[in-house]
């Protein structure tokens, strides 16, 4: 790779690019010519700007190397202008295994007398590297040279080496640290950065320096998404040149998110049995963690519990409540929880209420009617959204017992109550309520009421019998068929 151009460029092992704009020029100039105002006097490249619009590139090659140890390049570089006007820019590439050429990793483009600057890269065996040396025109007149490049068998003596970037794997999401290591001292007049190839540049987000010959740079990518996954590198200009470490990449996993919701196995009241149905996933692996997440589909309340196995029974529900059950994923690093899958939606079934109505009373009675009512009661007697609530009731009529049920709407009120219609005066009535739902039914204690009596029937005009004497009548006659309570006094 050294070269002093006294001899053709291709016996340095240098190339033009066959891609580029125009070509740089080999002069061999003992004495400066005449006709040359600001071209350097001796061996160099040089590249002519003048009758060049702007924006035109010439490319020269080094050959590749493939370096085992530390080592430095040292070249010496020139730029003149006729104008006073920059006549273009000097860039400098490090391309790493024939791979993209990146993004310049030092350049000049300031007018002035030969310079010297040196290049620390640390790109090592079995990688190899090729700088290269670009002019990209200004449209002014003007000369840009480059001579005497060296590979020296040592560190470079203005400028750290970076020791092996390693390669940082993160979630999507979270902030990605490149730590990077150098050789050598630092100042505050130098620019560190972590330098990507077709990704967002990364500024310098802390430095430690832990004696003068070594500190760490550390650069951040925040919230990384897979369009910063790629290769980077750690950056360095000092006074003297730039200093460039090996490629490390940048690995952004995406959080595994189940493809379907979970499959119900079996349903009961305060259970749910499920599938997890999770192989199928969007993201990354591998799972570490497993979740099910279950929330009620009305009102905020939810709940998040651990799975080892591709079932799970979710227990302690509640019953007739519908639930929405979706499953976690979880693969290694922090931030690798992905978003809950697609939710089942499914209802527990309900159970048997949990007791019958209480105190039931008699909030009136009267000869054919009698109002009842009970202690109010909820969801949690219930147990379910679907039931209802029958009042039972029988007694004696015609020597028979008649058993007769009605259904109460007054389920809801506070003050609940129930008037049973059509009974017969002075009778006993057996009543009790009966609440049901599809899992069962629990009953209340019995309640035995009399109605009031009532207005008694007529006497029966064909048992009315008289008997005559001198000085009576002596009448007899049977009960109304209907007494309607306890008869007291006949009239005649």
């Amino acid at each position: 790779g050294c070269c002093t151009f006294d001899e053709p460029l291709s016996s340095c092992g240098y190339s033009q690019a066959d891609d580029d704009d125009l070509n740089w020029d080999q002069v061999n100039a003992p004495i400066k010519p005449s006709s040359g105002q600001g071209m350097p006097s001796g061996s160099f490249m040089l590249v002519n700007t003048s009758g060049r619009f702007a924006g035109q590139k010439a490319h020269l090659l080094m050959p590749h190397l493939k370096e085992n140890d530390t080592h430095c390049i040292d070249f010496h570089y020139y730029v003149s202008s006729k104008s006073g006007s920059s006549p273009g820019t000097l860039n400098i590439y490090v391309k790493v295994n024939d791979g993209p050429i990146g993004n310049p990793v030092w350049n000049t483009s300031i007018a002035g007398a030969w310079n010297r600057t040196e290049l620390a890269i640390s790109t090592f065996w079995p990688n190899f590297y090729q700088v290269v040396f670009e002019v990209v025109t200004s449209g002014h007149p003007g000369y840009v040279a480059i001579d005497e490049v060296k590979v020296l068998g040592h560190p470079c003596t203005k400028t750290p080496h970076f020791l092996r970037l390693q390669s940082v794997e993160v979630n999507a999401g979270q902030f990605a640290t490149f730590q990077c290591t150098a050789n050598g001292g630092t100042d505050s007049g130098d620019r560190l950065w972590l330098q990507g190839i077709y990704v967002r540049d990364a500024p310098l987000k802390d430095i430690k320096v832990f004696n003068a010959r070594r500190f760490v740079a550390l650069f951040s990518v925040v919230n990384a998404t897979k369009r910063d996954a790629g290769n980077y590198r750690c950056m360095i200009r000092t006074e003297g040149g730039v200093g460039v470490s090996n490629y490390a990449e940048l690995i952004v996993k995406e959080p595994p998110v189940p493809i379907a919701p979970p499959q119900l196995s079996s349903v009961g009241a305060t259970y749910l049995w499920i599938q997890l149905n999770a192989n199928s996933i969007n993201g990354d692996g591998p799972i570490i963690q497993r979740e099910v997440e279950y929330r009620t589909s009305s009102g905020s309340w939810y709940d998040i519990q651990p799975v080892d196995s591709t079932s799970y029974k979710i227990g302690h529900l509640d019953p007739d409540t519908e639930y929405e059950i979706s499953v976690l994923l979880t693969r290694p690093g922090e931030g690798g929880t992905g978003s809950p899958g697609p939710a089942l939606k499914t209802r527990t079934k309900c159970a048997d209420p949990m007791r019958g109505p209480r105190k039931l009373e008699v909030v009136e009675i009267k000869s054919r009617q009698i109002t009842i009512c009970w202690e109010p009661f909820g969801y949690n007697v219930t147990r379910c959204h679907r039931y209802n609530l029958t009042v039972h009731y029988r007694y004696q009529a015609g020597g028979q017992e008649q058993v007769r049920e009605e259904v109460s709407w007054d389920t809801e009120s506070s003050h609940p109550q129930h008037t049973i219609t059509n009974l017969s005066p002075y009778t006993n009535v057996s009543i009790k309520l009966v609440l049901m739902n599809p899992e069962g039914r629990k009953e209340s204690q019995e309640l035995v009421v009399q109605t009031d009596e009532d207005v008694p029937s007529a006497v029966p005009l064909e048992s009315i019998q008289g008997s005559t004497f001198e000085e009576k009548i002596f009448l007899q006659w049977r009960e109304p068929a209907q007494t309607y309570g306890v008869i007291t006094l006949y009239e005649v």
